[in-house]
């Protein structure tokens, strides 16, 4: 999958586990932001999905544009990914 993923995360989130397991099944390479422990993080990730505290938030960039994925299941998850590859 050709696609460029970032996500927003905390390392006591489950759904943030789930969804790091799902991608990394996949293969696909994303950078993890923890808005917990980088400055300013949850203030973009907020920005990005309609000033929402809930994470996971992902950003997916792909072929398709720009997806921004707000508590995904593993299926809209995958969805997304192969829409945008």
């Amino acid at each position: 999958m050709s696609v460029s993923v970032i996500a927003y995360i905390t390392n006591w989130c489950p759904d943030c586990t789930r969804s790091r397991r799902v991608l990394q099944r996949l293969r696909v390479p994303f950078v993890e932001i923890d808005i917990e422990q980088t400055a300013d993080a949850e203030d973009a990730m907020r920005a990005l999905n309609g000033n929402s505290g809930k994470i996971p938030t992902l950003v997916i960039e792909g072929a398709q544009g720009r997806k921004v994925l707000v508590e995904p299941t593993d299926r809209e998850l995958t969805q997304a990914l192969r829409e945008s590859a």
